[in-house]
Protein backbone atom coordinates (compact mmCIF):
# COMPACT_ATOMS: atom_id res chain seq x y z
CA UNK A 1 0.00 0.00 0.00
CA UNK A 2 1.38 3.39 -0.92
CA UNK A 3 0.45 7.05 -0.87
CA UNK A 4 1.77 9.49 -3.46
CA UNK A 5 2.84 12.80 -1.93
CA UNK A 6 3.38 15.82 -4.13
CA UNK A 7 6.71 17.32 -3.07
CA UNK A 8 8.69 20.45 -3.79
CA UNK A 9 10.88 22.07 -1.11
CA UNK A 10 8.29 24.52 0.24
CA UNK A 11 5.92 24.90 3.18
CA UNK A 12 2.93 23.51 1.28
CA UNK A 13 4.72 20.24 0.62
CA UNK A 14 5.90 20.03 4.23
CA UNK A 15 2.23 20.10 5.23
CA UNK A 16 1.51 17.27 2.78
CA UNK A 17 4.39 15.12 4.09
CA UNK A 18 3.16 15.56 7.67
CA UNK A 19 -0.38 14.48 6.77
CA UNK A 20 0.81 11.54 4.70
CA UNK A 21 3.08 10.46 7.56
CA UNK A 22 0.17 10.57 10.01
CA UNK A 23 -1.91 8.32 7.79
CA UNK A 24 1.01 6.01 6.97
CA UNK A 25 1.80 5.59 10.65
CA UNK A 26 -1.80 4.56 11.25
CA UNK A 27 -1.48 1.46 9.09
CA UNK A 28 2.05 0.96 7.79
CA UNK A 29 1.71 2.40 4.29
CA UNK A 30 4.72 3.43 2.22
CA UNK A 31 5.14 7.00 1.04
CA UNK A 32 6.30 7.94 -2.42
CA UNK A 33 7.50 11.54 -2.40
CA UNK A 34 7.09 12.62 -6.02
CA UNK A 35 9.04 15.58 -7.36
CA UNK A 36 7.98 16.63 -10.87
CA UNK A 37 10.69 18.19 -13.05
CA UNK A 38 11.57 18.73 -16.68
CA UNK A 39 13.54 16.12 -18.62
CA UNK A 40 16.93 17.69 -17.89
CA UNK A 41 16.75 16.94 -14.17
CA UNK A 42 14.92 13.62 -14.38
CA UNK A 43 17.96 11.40 -13.75
CA UNK A 44 19.50 13.44 -10.95
CA UNK A 45 18.12 11.82 -7.81
CA UNK A 46 19.86 8.65 -6.77
CA UNK A 47 22.62 8.76 -9.38
CA UNK A 48 24.00 12.25 -10.01
CA UNK A 49 27.17 10.88 -11.57
CA UNK A 50 30.78 11.74 -10.93
CA UNK A 51 30.93 14.92 -12.98
CA UNK A 52 29.85 18.43 -12.20
CA UNK A 53 26.31 18.68 -10.91
CA UNK A 54 24.08 21.02 -12.88
CA UNK A 55 21.79 23.57 -11.24
CA UNK A 56 18.78 21.41 -12.12
CA UNK A 57 20.37 18.31 -10.62
CA UNK A 58 21.35 20.20 -7.48
CA UNK A 59 17.76 21.39 -7.08
CA UNK A 60 16.52 17.81 -7.25
CA UNK A 61 19.12 16.62 -4.74
CA UNK A 62 18.14 19.43 -2.39
CA UNK A 63 14.47 18.49 -2.70
CA UNK A 64 15.32 14.86 -2.02
CA UNK A 65 17.33 15.68 1.11
CA UNK A 66 14.70 18.02 2.53
CA UNK A 67 11.76 15.76 1.69
CA UNK A 68 13.26 12.64 3.23
CA UNK A 69 14.31 14.70 6.24
CA UNK A 70 10.68 15.58 6.95
CA UNK A 71 9.55 11.96 7.15
CA UNK A 72 9.54 10.20 10.55
CA UNK A 73 12.07 7.39 10.88
CA UNK A 74 9.39 4.73 11.39
CA UNK A 75 7.65 5.57 8.08
CA UNK A 76 8.81 3.80 4.95
CA UNK A 77 9.51 6.37 2.23
CA UNK A 78 11.02 6.61 -1.24
CA UNK A 79 11.83 9.69 -3.28
CA UNK A 80 10.92 9.73 -6.96
CA UNK A 81 11.53 12.21 -9.77
CA UNK A 82 9.09 12.29 -12.64
CA UNK A 83 8.89 14.19 -15.88
CA UNK A 84 5.48 15.57 -16.83
CA UNK A 85 3.83 18.51 -18.52
CA UNK A 86 2.40 19.65 -15.18
CA UNK A 87 2.83 18.86 -11.50
CA UNK A 88 -0.72 17.46 -11.26
CA UNK A 89 -0.23 15.25 -14.32
CA UNK A 90 2.98 13.87 -12.85
CA UNK A 91 1.24 12.99 -9.58
CA UNK A 92 -1.66 11.29 -11.36
CA UNK A 93 0.78 9.22 -13.43
CA UNK A 94 2.68 8.27 -10.28
CA UNK A 95 -0.54 7.27 -8.51
CA UNK A 96 -1.31 4.34 -10.81
CA UNK A 97 -1.82 1.46 -8.37
CA UNK A 98 -1.64 3.77 -5.35
CA UNK A 99 -4.40 4.36 -2.81
CA UNK A 100 -4.20 8.13 -2.50
CA UNK A 101 -2.56 11.41 -3.53
CA UNK A 102 -1.63 13.86 -0.75
CA UNK A 103 -0.95 17.56 -1.35
CA UNK A 104 -0.90 20.75 0.69
CA UNK A 105 -2.94 23.92 0.45
CA UNK A 106 -1.66 26.99 -1.35
CA UNK A 107 1.06 28.91 0.49
CA UNK A 108 -0.90 32.16 0.68
CA UNK A 109 -3.89 30.85 2.66
CA UNK A 110 -4.81 31.43 6.30
CA UNK A 111 -2.99 29.35 8.92
CA UNK A 112 -4.76 26.03 9.60
CA UNK A 113 -7.10 26.66 6.66
CA UNK A 114 -7.30 25.48 3.05
CA UNK A 115 -6.69 27.61 -0.01
CA UNK A 116 -6.80 25.52 -3.16
CA UNK A 117 -3.91 26.26 -5.48
CA UNK A 118 -3.52 25.30 -9.12
CA UNK A 119 -2.12 21.81 -8.40
CA UNK A 120 -4.85 20.86 -5.91
CA UNK A 121 -7.51 22.32 -8.18
CA UNK A 122 -6.30 20.24 -11.12
CA UNK A 123 -6.24 17.10 -8.97
CA UNK A 124 -9.75 17.75 -7.67
CA UNK A 125 -11.01 17.75 -11.23
CA UNK A 126 -9.04 14.84 -12.64
CA UNK A 127 -7.67 12.38 -10.08
CA UNK A 128 -8.99 8.80 -10.33
CA UNK A 129 -7.89 8.08 -6.73
CA UNK A 130 -8.78 9.84 -3.46
CA UNK A 131 -7.03 13.14 -2.83
CA UNK A 132 -6.11 14.25 0.70
CA UNK A 133 -5.56 17.97 1.29
CA UNK A 134 -3.51 19.28 4.22
CA UNK A 135 -4.42 22.74 5.56
CA UNK A 136 -1.73 25.39 5.69
CA UNK A 137 0.61 24.89 8.64
CA UNK A 138 -0.35 21.24 9.22
CA UNK A 139 2.58 19.52 10.95
CA UNK A 140 1.00 16.72 12.97
CA UNK A 141 2.60 13.35 12.22
CA UNK A 142 0.93 11.24 14.94
CA UNK A 143 -1.56 8.63 13.75
CA UNK A 144 -5.07 9.64 12.72
CA UNK A 145 -7.51 9.51 15.66
CA UNK A 146 -10.99 9.98 14.16
CA UNK A 147 -12.80 9.98 10.82
CA UNK A 148 -15.64 12.39 10.17
CA UNK A 149 -17.93 11.90 7.21
CA UNK A 150 -19.93 14.79 5.79
CA UNK A 151 -23.29 13.13 5.15
CA UNK A 152 -24.98 14.60 2.10
CA UNK A 153 -28.59 14.03 1.14
CA UNK A 154 -28.09 13.95 -2.62
CA UNK A 155 -27.60 10.88 -4.76
CA UNK A 156 -23.99 9.82 -5.14
CA UNK A 157 -23.06 9.96 -1.45
CA UNK A 158 -23.08 6.17 -1.07
CA UNK A 159 -19.45 5.75 -2.17
CA UNK A 160 -18.22 8.15 0.51
CA UNK A 161 -20.40 6.52 3.17
CA UNK A 162 -19.17 3.05 2.22
CA UNK A 163 -15.58 4.24 2.21
CA UNK A 164 -15.80 5.89 5.63
CA UNK A 165 -17.52 2.90 7.24
CA UNK A 166 -15.06 0.40 5.77
CA UNK A 167 -12.07 2.51 6.78
CA UNK A 168 -13.33 2.98 10.33
CA UNK A 169 -14.03 -0.75 10.64
CA UNK A 170 -10.62 -1.90 9.49
CA UNK A 171 -8.76 0.80 11.40
CA UNK A 172 -10.86 0.61 14.54
CA UNK A 173 -11.24 4.39 14.39
CA UNK A 174 -14.17 6.31 15.87
CA UNK A 175 -16.52 7.47 13.13
CA UNK A 176 -18.50 10.70 13.28
CA UNK A 177 -21.29 11.44 10.82
CA UNK A 178 -21.99 15.12 10.29
CA UNK A 179 -24.89 16.75 8.45
CA UNK A 180 -24.48 20.45 7.67
CA UNK A 181 -27.61 22.63 7.63
CA UNK A 182 -27.29 26.01 5.94
CA UNK A 183 -30.14 28.01 7.48
CA UNK A 184 -29.89 30.85 4.96
CA UNK A 185 -30.53 28.44 2.09
CA UNK A 186 -33.89 28.34 0.33
CA UNK A 187 -36.75 26.51 2.04
CA UNK A 188 -38.44 26.39 5.43
CA UNK A 189 -35.82 26.28 8.17
CA UNK A 190 -37.66 23.83 10.40
CA UNK A 191 -38.23 21.44 7.50
CA UNK A 192 -34.58 21.66 6.42
CA UNK A 193 -33.33 20.96 9.95
CA UNK A 194 -35.78 18.10 10.45
CA UNK A 195 -34.82 16.50 7.14
CA UNK A 196 -31.12 16.72 8.05
CA UNK A 197 -31.71 15.00 11.39
CA UNK A 198 -33.78 12.24 9.80
CA UNK A 199 -31.21 11.58 7.09
CA UNK A 200 -28.22 11.63 9.44
CA UNK A 201 -29.92 9.26 11.87
CA UNK A 202 -30.90 6.95 9.03
CA UNK A 203 -27.24 6.68 8.06
CA UNK A 204 -26.34 6.21 11.74
CA UNK A 205 -28.84 3.37 12.03
CA UNK A 206 -27.31 1.57 9.07
CA UNK A 207 -23.61 2.14 9.90
CA UNK A 208 -23.39 0.10 13.13
CA UNK A 209 -24.74 -2.96 11.32
CA UNK A 210 -21.50 -3.05 9.33
CA UNK A 211 -19.21 -2.36 12.28
CA UNK A 212 -18.12 -4.58 15.18
CA UNK A 213 -20.25 -4.42 18.30
CA UNK A 214 -19.20 -1.52 20.48
CA UNK A 215 -17.51 0.43 17.68
CA UNK A 216 -17.90 4.13 18.41
CA UNK A 217 -20.19 5.90 15.93
CA UNK A 218 -21.73 9.30 16.59
CA UNK A 219 -23.90 11.71 14.63
CA UNK A 220 -24.10 15.50 14.71
CA UNK A 221 -26.22 18.00 12.83
CA UNK A 222 -24.48 21.37 12.62
CA UNK A 223 -26.62 24.47 12.05
CA UNK A 224 -25.43 27.82 10.76
CA UNK A 225 -26.43 30.71 8.54
CA UNK A 226 -23.77 29.52 6.12
CA UNK A 227 -21.82 26.32 5.53
CA UNK A 228 -18.73 28.05 6.86
CA UNK A 229 -20.58 28.83 10.09
CA UNK A 230 -21.67 25.20 10.35
CA UNK A 231 -18.01 24.12 10.21
CA UNK A 232 -17.03 26.70 12.82
CA UNK A 233 -19.76 25.41 15.15
CA UNK A 234 -18.32 21.89 15.18
CA UNK A 235 -15.51 20.69 17.43
CA UNK A 236 -12.52 19.22 15.61
CA UNK A 237 -9.82 16.89 16.96
CA UNK A 238 -6.22 17.59 15.98
CA UNK A 239 -5.93 14.06 14.60
CA UNK A 240 -9.13 14.14 12.58
CA UNK A 241 -9.78 13.83 8.84
CA UNK A 242 -12.98 14.89 7.10
CA UNK A 243 -14.18 12.65 4.26
CA UNK A 244 -16.40 14.04 1.52
CA UNK A 245 -17.71 12.58 -1.71
CA UNK A 246 -17.39 13.99 -5.21
CA UNK A 247 -20.13 16.07 -6.76
CA UNK A 248 -22.85 14.14 -8.55
CA UNK A 249 -21.61 15.97 -11.67
CA UNK A 250 -18.27 14.16 -11.54
CA UNK A 251 -17.44 11.58 -14.16
CA UNK A 252 -17.40 8.01 -12.92
CA UNK A 253 -14.25 7.24 -10.90
CA UNK A 254 -13.17 10.89 -11.09
CA UNK A 255 -13.16 13.74 -8.62
CA UNK A 256 -15.13 16.94 -8.77
CA UNK A 257 -16.09 18.86 -5.66
CA UNK A 258 -19.29 20.85 -5.72
CA UNK A 259 -20.16 24.22 -4.26
CA UNK A 260 -20.89 22.89 -0.76
CA UNK A 261 -17.58 21.04 -0.49
CA UNK A 262 -15.78 24.17 -1.69
CA UNK A 263 -17.40 26.17 1.11
CA UNK A 264 -16.47 23.48 3.63
CA UNK A 265 -12.88 23.49 2.42
CA UNK A 266 -12.46 27.23 2.96
CA UNK A 267 -13.49 26.98 6.63
CA UNK A 268 -12.11 23.56 7.56
CA UNK A 269 -9.27 23.45 10.15
CA UNK A 270 -8.41 19.75 9.57
CA UNK A 271 -7.41 17.73 6.50
CA UNK A 272 -10.03 16.83 3.92
CA UNK A 273 -10.13 13.67 1.83
CA UNK A 274 -12.21 13.66 -1.35
CA UNK A 275 -13.45 10.35 -2.77
CA UNK A 276 -14.06 9.85 -6.51
CA UNK A 277 -17.61 9.01 -7.52
CA UNK A 278 -18.20 5.22 -7.47
CA UNK A 279 -14.68 4.64 -6.11
CA UNK A 280 -14.35 1.11 -4.75
CA UNK A 281 -10.94 0.96 -3.08
CA UNK A 282 -11.24 3.56 -0.33
CA UNK A 283 -11.58 0.85 2.27
CA UNK A 284 -7.86 0.21 1.92
CA UNK A 285 -6.78 3.84 2.26
CA UNK A 286 -6.79 4.01 6.05
CA UNK A 287 -7.16 0.33 6.80
CA UNK A 288 -5.24 -2.89 6.65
Amino acid sequence: MRYVVGYTPNERSADAVALASAMARAQGARLDLVHVVDQGALHAAGNPGGGQVSAEEQAVLTAQRKGLGLTPEDVSVEFHVRNADSFAAGLIDAAVGAEMIVVGAANDGLFKRHTVGSVANALLHASPVPVALAPRGYRRTEAVTRLTLAVGQRAGADAAIDSAVDSAKRRGLPLRLVSLVELDAEGDRSEVVNAAHIHANTVLTEAPRRLPEGHKVTVEVAHGRTIEECIDNLEWDDGEILIVGSSRLAEKNKLFIGSTANKVLRALPVPMMVIPRDYQRMGTVLAN
